[in-house]
């Protein structure tokens, strides 16, 4: 069990990554004879109306055959065949996309067991179905046990390894009381235990829900897909009624044109490339999303993260890497090093936090300090008196923010340097946190705490300001210090002193300005805002309060990743424009081969607008019908990889878009279209008497 919860995430994004695989290639193509059924084609009305094109063209071919005249039959049978095909791959895509999204619902099914759940009850402890549970049902999950369903942490402390869900095999730790609290059902515990309110009843689970999201089949489509669908289910009704004029037209011109060749007008004007591949491309998206272990909890959000104009980044664990560093003491005049690193060291000793650790370590290792707490009665931080330190005897020592540990100081009858208030004030100009050590009535000097900054955080900032996305830092230091920290990571705004108001109101001001807002959270205190962000991703780690506020949840829990999302958001955008672009673009090229063919013998002026040379209206006919089909099939793995992102400004982008996709949209029909017609001509698939 352990081990396939380790392997389930392994197999998630192997699945997702394995385009190609013979299993996925067949599922798919068995799943685009089954999609031909009518009720099914009428969620894409342009594929829809090449199929009826398809059911009319073949009639016809028939009607041939047994008329016995095989020349017609054998024109009108291949532009039928070449129809259904048309039908057949843009099928084969949705199903590709589908498929991919199946086998890693598949992989997270295998990976959900039946587990035995200890119900913690009124006589105690009873063993029961994991499937049985309700909300609010109380369990004790102990070290290797498989915790059986979604839930928070009231009591205890445990390390618990998510490789199930993440995908990472580094254990994490889920303890009651803070904003770690949540756990997810089908994890695993490796040490210790844990008390578990259970908070998602059957069904209802992340896993559930991932199942869901990831089927193709239950996706709901996202507003600018719908809208693109409703144009595109719009030119189809525009062509349908322009082809239908032109047969009358035609019989005025006493120019003889069959039913087949007027259906082949209307599919070589219809957007058939990007109507077949429309469906592939959303579905595609929220593949990707989901391979970087996101799950949106709505189709909206994913648009949005597209569009998104400011992006609001907590400071610590984003931008920074969340563990100040103690990096220097500052004694006050009159005070040794010596005696500051001693006392420094000592109030630290057993202070477990990271800052704690980094005290410690500067202390010895740079000034050699040397302390021995014995008997000595350690005093925790609390919110209340935001210090922490030792008392041994009569001697009380502490360390923490100035204006606390300067009370303190007043409290044992002592007095407050003029020189402390400079050293506080300079290390938080420069970015840093101090934190003033005290021994009774005597403060000693200052600890300078350095926030460290990411890696390559600047330069990912500035690749969203070239995309036109401002950032903002969030985080509860001072003006003073926000803003020399802002300028070290690179953002364009900051909001210092952050409470969960002042979140939400920097939020709805940015909305009435007219931009969308992403952001990240996971305490109870990011919930406001968190609700009224465009983009809310919730961390899977964080309080219920946050990931109900969110609509996506970050299984991961890395605040990095909103940066990701909003990456892969502005990828599915960019996407759908570039193929729709050249679906556009290419249609061009089919005009100038079906056309000519139509009505040259009518009007031999015509003849002008066959710049491809084409041998005869028979095969332009043929040609532009077969690359119309080719094409689809050829796009496939674009539409489902997506095209490269690269942060620049619209009007590049747009420009790039018209550049590649439009120009390359324009010229590869031609000379694809004249390519099929020596090859048509030379195998000689058609007769060039046939009208």
């Amino acid at each position: 069990m352990q081990t396939g919860a380790q392997a389930t995430g392994g197999r998630n994004r192997a699945a997702g990554a394995d385009l190609w695989n013979r299993e996925l290639l067949g599922h798919a193509a068995r799943d685009s004879f089954r999609k031909l059924n009518p009720r099914w084609m009428l969620h894409n009305p342009v594929m829809f109306v090449v199929e009826v094109c398809s059911a009319l063209t073949t009639v016809d071919a028939l009607r041939h055959l047994f008329a016995g005249n095989l020349a017609q039959f054998n024109f009108v049978g291949q532009i039928s065949a070449w129809l259904w095909l048309t039908v057949l791959f843009a099928n084969f895509a949705e199903a590709m996309a589908e498929g991919r999204g199946q086998a890693q619902a598949d992989a997270l099914r295998r990976s959900r067991t039946e587990v035995t759940a200890k119900k913690v009850v009124a006589s105690g402890i009873q063993q029961v179905p994991g499937a049985s549970l309700v909300k609010g049902d109380i369990v004790l999950v102990e070290a290797g046990d498989v915790i059986p369903g979604d839930g928070e942490v009231i009591a205890g402390i445990a390390a618990v390894d998510e490789s199930a869900i993440t995908g990472e095999s580094a254990p994490v730790v889920r303890e009651a009381g803070g904003d770690r609290c949540a756990v997810t059902g089908g994890t695993l515990v490796i040490s210790d235990q844990i008390r578990v309110r259970i908070t998602a009843g059957r069904g209802e689970s992340f896993l559930d829900r991932m199942i869901s999201l990831i089927e193709g089949a239950t996706r709901q489509k996202t507003p600018n897909e719908i809208a693109l669908a409703i144009l595109l289910a719009g030119l189809t009704l525009i062509f349908l009624v322009v082809v239908v004029t032109l047969a009358p037209f035609a019989r005025y011109s006493h120019a003889t044109v069959s039913v087949t060749v007027l259906i082949a007008l209307l599919v070589c004007l219809v957007p058939t490339t990007i109507g077949g591949l429309l469906s592939a491309i959303g579905i595609s998206g929220m593949n990707r999303l989901l391979q970087h272990n996101v799950v949106a909890l709505s189709g909206r959000a994913i648009e949005a993260a597209g569009d998104v104009n400011v992006i609001m980044l907590d400071k610590t664990g984003t931008l920074t890497l969340g563990n100040r560093q103690a990096v220097e003491f500052r004694p006050l005049p009159g005070v040794a090093m010596e005696e500051l690193a001693t006392i420094a060291l000592l109030s630290s000793l057993s202070d477990d936090t990271p800052e704690g650790r980094s005290i410690v370590a500067l202390a010895r290792g740079t000034h050699g300090a040397a302390a021995d707490p014995a008997g000595a009665e350690f005093v925790p931080f609390t919110a209340q008196t935001r210090m922490s330190g030792i008392n041994r005897g009569a001697e009380l020592v502490r360390k923490g923010a100035g204006d606390a540990v300067a009370e303190f100081v007043r409290s044992q009858g002592g007095e407050i340097p003029g020189e402390l208030e400079g050293i506080i004030a300079g290390i938080a100009r420069s970015g840093g946190t101090p934190l003033v050590v005290a021994v009774n009535d005597r403060c000693l000097g200052v600890i300078h705490l350095k926030d460290v900054v990411k890696t390559g955080i600047r330069e990912r900032l500035a690749s969203l300001r070239r995309a036109g996305i401002r950032t903002v830092m969030i985080t509860g230091d001072n003006p003073l210090t926000a803003e020399t920290i802002a300028r070290e990571v690179g953002v364009d705004d900051f909001l210092a002193q952050a409470t969960p108001e002042r979140k939400m109101e920097y939020i709805l001001s940015q909305k009435r300005e007219g931009y969308l807002v992403a952001m990240v959270g996971d305490g109870t205190n990011d919930a406001p805002a968190l609700a009224h962000a465009d983009v809310a991703v919730a961390m899977n780690t964080g309080t219920m309060a946050a990931r109900e506020a969110g609509n996506m949840i970050d299984l991961d829990s890395n605040p990095q990743k909103l940066m990701d999302i909003v990456e892969t958001g502005k990828q599915i955008l960019i996407t759908r424009g570039a193929l729709t672009t050249f679906s556009v673009a290419n249609d061009v090229a089919k005009y100038f081969a079906i056309l000519p063919a139509m009505f040259v013998v009518v009007y031999p002026g015509l003849q002008a607008l066959n710049i491809m040379h084409l041998t005869s209206p028979e095969t332009a006919i043929l040609s532009a019908i077969i690359f119309n089909a080719l094409i689809i099939p050829l796009l496939i793995p674009l539409a489902l990889r997506g095209v490269t992102y690269r942060p620049v400004g619209a009007a590049t982008l747009l420009r790039n878009n018209l550049l590649v996709y439009g120009l390359g949209g324009l010229i590869l029909p031609f000379v694809g279209i004249k390519l099929i017609d020596l090859v048509v001509t030379a195998l000689h698939l058609v007769q060039t008497t046939v009208r």
